[in-house]
């Protein structure tokens, strides 16, 4: 009987070979490798530009930058992580590999349309990093606040323009996933047969459609404002530089869901199927996903209490703040029920996301003490916010997406890497996380801004300790990458279903084949059902 061909082998036509093959093909498996090494490239650059900032701080005065250096680091370290890792990592890596064999179906509706979104995302970073090479990089932070956007000499037009760029590549990506979900699902699978983490990106698409044109609108406003003097933002000539955050928070804070929506997908696919047991409340999860996808498109204003807007606005925004918490809950709650009295198989998936659960509920519950108007008002734009965006953006999305790389490796590439090493590397990067963004609740409390390149000297002792815990975190990062890439010079070959899983992706060979299904899917009334699989079907040969 013939092998089956994977989808490296033949993608294109035979007379296009080698990177040609790769940069023109439709295969949304190709384009979801694309997306995983350029997203690394980027992620692995602001990792060491976040490096730098913290060397910076770990003792007072100018230690490895000046001043306008610090501003610019910090700026491109919050664009790079913001649009160029976080909003598009999980959707266009795991998404685009994964979401077709999900619902049975051989590619994305639209294929030209997903690899014209993987060169727009190119263009984006190319262009971010541009600005940085005429008149310095933007020193504005990642938000792009006006007035200041709009007067700084730095590059702020060509940052902006980027940024503008990558919009489109998400609004692409979503109408694309949004159509695929609709329109190619095996005619045997129904709405509530479809992995959870289907859901989450069909929740996290529709958000993408709707909220990505506010800020892409924004964007072009500054632009405007910069080229032409228009004034609408600018108080001397009649503007409201309030308006801008409105707008700018309109977008981005469904934008948080756009980050953290699909990674809890991801850990609502790992979960069970480490546990061998049923997701606990498979239709509160769905409900849940799309709730927080409506919800949270309605409390951007909590990030302004110190704005000046009424007392009644305070008090309505703080309220949907701890309404739009209660979705999540209910996903916590239901992960950590389906671990409970699970067959449970300790792999380093499930510990990346049993780490993800703790740190993503930390960072949800100082959300709480912010969307609470008077503590937010004490440790607005101090330490303490610094620390739960990355509690809850790095601690979630990116653990999650740690948790996505170690689970799907082996079918993406058919290698398994080694356990120890990945467990090593999982537990320096959560205890150097822990050391490096604690200290800055304590630092928030105690008054530290952020943004500053100084500070006084009853900051020294937490900027000195986070310090530390940054450095553990990149080793424990760099341990990770290179403990995933050795896999590829190993001979140790993977299963199809090394982990037991039960949906459908595991049904396929590893790599999967070019049209991903040998036979027809066989799609199960349940999409979680482990009744026929064996407790402890993770092979122990495996656990190098």
């Amino acid at each position: 009987m013939e092998a089956v061909k994977s989808f490296y082998d033949t993608p294109v036509p035979a007379r296009f070979t080698g990177m040609l093959s790769w940069l023109i093909t439709l295969d949304h498996k190709r384009i979801g490798l694309m997306y995983l090494f350029a997203i690394l490239f980027w992620f692995l650059l602001a990792v060491l530009l976040g490096g730098a900032i913290r060397l910076e701080l770990m003792f007072p005065g100018e230690n490895i930058m000046h001043a306008d250096l610090y501003n610019s680091a910090f700026t491109l370290h919050g664009v790079i992580m913001i649009f160029l890792f976080i909003i598009p990592a999980l959707p266009a890596v795991f998404g685009n590999f994964f979401l077709p064999i999900h619902i049975g179906a051989d590619d994305v509706y639209f294929p030209k349309l997903n690899l014209l979104s993987w060169y727009l995302y190119m263009t984006g970073g190319v262009i971010a990093i541009v600005s940085l090479f005429s008149d310095g990089f933007p020193d504005t932070g990642w938000t792009f606040y006006v007035p200041f956007s709009i007067s700084t000499n730095t590059n702020v037009s060509t940052a902006v323009f980027a940024a503008f760029i990558l919009g489109f590549s998400s609004m692409l990506t979503g109408l694309n996933f949004i159509t695929t979900i609709h329109k190619m699902r095996v005619k045997t699978m129904g709405w509530l047969q479809m992995p959870l983490f289907t859901w989450s990106l069909y929740a996290t698409s529709w958000v993408q459609l709707l909220a990505t044109p506010v800020i892409a609108i924004t964007l072009v406003l500054v632009m405007v404002e910069r080229f032409f003097n228009v004034g609408l933002f600018d108080p001397a000539r009649g503007g409201d530089p309030i308006l801008y955050q409105h707008l700018f928070w309109i977008y981005s804070h469904p934008a948080v869901y756009i980050m953290i929506l699909p990674g809890m997908g991801v850990i609502s696919e790992i979960i069970p199927v480490f546990a061998r047991k049923s997701i606990f409340g498979y239709k509160a999860i769905v409900a849940s996903s799309m709730a927080i996808a409506i919800a949270g498109s309605l409390v951007w204003a909590h990030h302004m209490y110190t704005s000046g807007m009424s007392d009644t606005a305070v008090f309505v925004f703080s309220l949907l703040t701890f309404v739009v918490a209660i979705p999540s809950a209910i996903k916590v709650f239901s992960w950590v029920a389906t671990l409970y009295k699970g067959a449970i198989q300790m792999t380093p998936p499930l510990f990346l996301s049993l780490c993800f659960i703790y740190l993503f509920s930390v960072g949800g519950l100082t959300g709480l003490v912010l969307g609470a108007a008077g503590a937010n008002i004490h440790v607005h734009d101090t330490h303490f916010v610094v620390a739960h965006f990355h509690f809850t953006m790095f601690g979630g999305t990116g653990f999650a997406f740690f948790a996505a790389l170690h689970y799907w490796w082996p079918k993406m590439f058919g290698r398994m890497y080694d356990f120890k090493k990945a467990y090593a590397a999982a537990i320096l990067v959560t205890a150097g996380f822990m050391l490096h963004y604690v200290p800055m609740f304590v630092l928030g409390l105690q008054g530290m801004p952020r943004r500053y390149y100084d500070y006084l000297p009853q900051y020294a002792a937490g900027n000195f300790f986070a310090g530390f815990g940054a450095m553990f975190m990149i080793l424990g990062i760099g341990l990770m990458m290179v403990n995933l890439f050795l896999s590829f010079r190993r001979a140790q070959i993977s299963d199809p279903d090394p982990w037991g899983g039960v949906t459908l992706e595991w049904t396929v060979p590893s790599p999967p084949p070019v049209h991903n299904f040998v036979t027809d899917p066989d799609v199960l009334d349940y999409p979680y059902d482990f009744s026929g699989v064996v407790a402890g079907a993770v092979n122990k040969s495996r656990r190098t």
